[in-house]
Parts: structure tokens; C-alpha cells; sequence
């Protein structure tokens, strides 16, 4: 049987593993290990920043492993999941579906998105169970015309317990992360190897044939007559930068800001994480307690039960690049004007559900669904495959984005990914 490398084990390697598994012996590098859920409590952590023990982003990396945590060349705080399940274990269990662009493209996924709907569970059904608070907010932003909907969910949200959790790891198991693809892909026979860091394809007349790889001190080669690349939007430039395979210097990141308030005993900590969600021009709002805001900036100060925080998610400018030595990324005029915007809104609303204006506060510009540094093209539209590539090398994550939309993308990679199997199996 052929054999085939699957590079990370996030929305897209996942996938693809359990797509292809059973035409080919599959087997997927994972970088980091194996993911567990962050479990200590809150208040824990909040006793160590009163004691001035957080003063860096990339501290918390010691405390939750699984997060990967890079600065741009703006201070815009970089983060991406690293483990198996890579991003989606550390994401908030969103489904929104966004490939408005790959339309334009000629790309028509709906058969793709069907049949994720059929395999991942989508549900509204937490909305029964929202506290107080976020009933009123939702109400304010209806009254300020701001359409919101409750924000579909993947997983078995009819069971949540509002742990508040959802971004350091569901520690109950109902969110939907890959690891259950994988898991299906391992029944049938795949090969998973974790702390194996990808950093190159070898690539023999015109085609791959396996990739390089570190896992501990060791190097090792990995021969393959299939390669995907699902590495993630930071992950997948890099090693074809490496491989000599150049990409385009069109990176999307996604930037997050959150406005927040301190409304005593709101408890939005405890809140299920974005649970509706409003969807504007280039952006998009939604309820959002930020961890790393609330331990790393120095303006967040009450207690963790007495802030209430609104995101603000913007679809910035695709202008950037990443090698293995330093990520160049910064907001454009644009896009700084898009967050203004934005926060002019979130201040309005927090005004309305009691808070004034003086006493609301900025969280970090904080990134986490990098892309597009090898978008697609009309060209490519029914192979998924740029002419840079060797026939046999795919990438299947965020890097095929044409541009940003500023809505997670988990869903939309996942239906990629799927076309792409399709492909690697016709």
C-alpha cells in the first residue's frame, strides 16, 4: 500500500487522515504531545498574577503547554495550538462556515460542507442555558441593530456546564476537537507519532518523496508517496520555505481585541466562550473573557468575576510573512481604523448594560487564525494545488485562505480538507 505523511493534526491533518486511511498507510507528525486539558482554576492563577508572577505572554506556555505563544514585529501576541488536535483544542467550538471568497474562486464546497455537518455535531442548543448577562447583552445588541444569532457550536453543547473553559481545553470532553478524526483514522490503522517537528520536504525530480523531520535529538526521514502539509497557518510556510518552496508575503492573522467593563458579579468567566455572535463589515463581535488579557495586561485588574469583555475579531489586511526566524506582521492603517470602529460599538453597548464609558478597558491585540501565505487562485480551483508544488505534495490548512474574512475557519478547513482528499484519492 502507498504510504502517506500527514503533517499536523489539527482541522486539516486530522481530516485528511481519516479520509485517506484505508487507500494509503497514513501516518501523521505531530509536533507537540499529547493535548490535556488546562485544569487548575482560575482564582489559582489570579493569586499568582497579584504576586506580579505574569509579565510576559510566553510565560504561559509553562502553564499551558499546548499553547504556542509568538510575538510579531508590533507586539501582537501570536497563538496557535500545539499537541494532538492542534489549534481545535484550544479554539472555542465555533462553526461558522466562511468560503464567501472560495466561491468567487469557483470553488463549491457544499457537498464537502454536507458531509461535515452529518460527522461533526453543530448545535445552538447552549443558548437554554445562558446566564443573566449574556441575555442582556444579547438584548442590547438586538436593540442597537447589531443582528446577533446564537453562535453555532461543535459538540455536545445541550450538556455544557459553563465552565468557561472552552479555550484551555473542554475538560468534559463536549466540545468537538480532530483528535476524534484521528481517533477514527487510528481505528483504521493510521500511525500517529507526536514531538515530531516537520522541517522539510525532500523533494527528488519534481516530486516529493518524504519529509525531514527532529523528534527529540534525533533526525529522522520520513519517505512518503504522499505528502499533505496541514501545519497551520504559521506552521506550513515554514516548511516549505525550508523545502525551497517560496509563499506569498499575504499573511492574515486574524487580530482580536476585547473592550471591557467591570460589571460586579457578572461571573462571565464561567459564561460558555463567544456565545452569540454578531457579524459586521470586515469584523465580527461577540461576549469573550480573555485569559491572557486578564493575566498579561496590566489594565485588567478586578477580579475575574467582575469583568465583562467584548471581542472584537477583525478581518485585517493580508500583508505579511513568517519564516523560521521571526514572524513580520503588522496592523495596517486600515486596520487599526476597522478596530476603532469596532471599540467605539463595544463601548456603546458596555455604556448599556451599566458600565460608563471611563471605566471600560482594552485588552492585547491578540492573533490566533494565521493563513493565506499560499492562497488559492481561480487557476486552481478544481485541483486545490498551486504549480509551486510537486504534483504530490498538498497542503490542506488556512494557508489556502485567499484572504481573511475574520470568522473562525475550522468548518471551511475541514471541508477543504475533505475536497482534497477526494483529489489525493481520484
Amino acid at each position: 500500500m502507498k504510504k502517506a505523511i500527514v503533517v499536523g493534526s489539527g482541522a486539516g491533518g486530522a481530516t485528511v487522515a481519516k479520509e485517506l486511511q484505508g487507500n494509503y498507510e497514513v501516518t501523521v507528525l505531530e509536533a507537540g504531545k499529547e493535548f490535556k486539558p488546562f485544569t487548575m482554576k482560575l482564582e489559582g492563577l489570579e493569586k499568582l498574577r497579584r504576586f506580579g508572577m505574569f509579565f510576559d505572554e510566553r510565560e504561559i506556555q509553562f502553564v499551558i503547554p499546548a499553547y504556542k505563544i509568538r510575538k510579531a514585529t508590533d507586539d501582537m501576541i501570536l497563538v496557535n495550538g500545539i499537541g494532538l488536535g492542534g489549534t481545535t483544542t484550544i479554539c472555542t467550538g465555533n462553526a461558522l462556515r466562511m468560503d464567501r471568497d472560495l466561491k468567487t474562486l469557483g470553488i463549491n464546497l457544499d457537498a464537502e460542507f454536507a458531509e461535515v455537518y452529518r460527522e461533526v455535531p453543530v448545535t445552538t442548543a447552549h443558548q437554554k442555558k445562558w446566564h443573566k448577562v449574556t441575555r442582556r447583552l444579547f438584548a442590547i445588541f438586538q436593540e442597537l441593530g447589531l443582528e446577533p444569532q446564537p453562535m453555532p457550536k461543535m459538540g455536545e453543547y445541550e450538556r455544557c456546564l459553563h465552565c468557561g473553559r472552552c479555550q484551555l481545553g473542554c475538560p468534559n470532553g463536549i466540545k468537538w476537537d480532530s483528535r476524534r478524526f484521528l481517533r477514527i483514522a487510528q481505528d483504521k490503522g493510521a500511525q500517529v507519532i507526536t514531538g515530531c517537528h516537520v522541517e522539510s520536504v525532500v523533494i527528488d525530480g519534481g516530486r516529493a518523496t518524504g519529509v525531514r523531520a527532529k523528534n527529540g535529538w534525533n533526525h529522522h526521514f520520513f519517505p512518503a508517496d504522499l505528502v499533505i502539509l496541514a501545519a497551520g497557518g504559521l506552521g506550513t510556510p515554514v516548511i516549505l520555505d525550508n523545502s525551497g518552496i517560496p509563499c506569498e508575503p499575504r499573511l492574515f492573522v486574524d487580530p482580536v481585541l476585547c473592550v471591557a467593563a467591570r460589571v460586579p458579579k457578572s461571573m462571565q468567566y464561567k459564561e460558555i466562550t463567544m456565545p452569540f455572535v454578531s457579524i459586521q463589515e470586515r469584523l465580527i463581535l461577540s461576549p469573550y473573557f480573555d485569559h491572557l488579557s486578564f493575566l498579561f495586561n496590566q489594565d485588567w485588574r478586578p477580579h475575574a468575576g467582575d469583568i465583562v469583555s467584548i471581542m472584537i475579531k477583525l478581518a485585517d489586511d493580508g500583508l505579511g510573512s513568517i519564516s523560521s526566524q521571526r514572524v513580520d506582521k503588522t496592523l495596517t492603517d486600515q486596520d487599526r481604523r476597522r478596530l476603532d470602529e469596532g471599540v467605539g460599538i463595544c463601548r456603546e453597548i458596555l455604556c448599556r448594560l451599566g458600565a460608563c464609558d471611563e471605566a471600560t478597558f482594552l485588552g492585547s491585540v491578540i492573533a490566533g487564525h494565521p493563513g493565506g501565505m499560499l492562497p488559492l487562485t481561480e487557476k486552481e480551483a478544481s485541483s486545490f494545488h498551486s504549480n509551486r508544488l510537486p504534483e504530490n505534495l498538498y497542503v490542506a490548512d488556512a494557508s489556502l485562505l485567499p484572504k481573511s474574512l475574520g470568522i473562525p475557519p475550522i468548518l471551511t478547513i475541514i471541508a477543504m480538507a475533505k475536497r482534497i482528499s477526494k483529489i489525493c484519492l481520484s
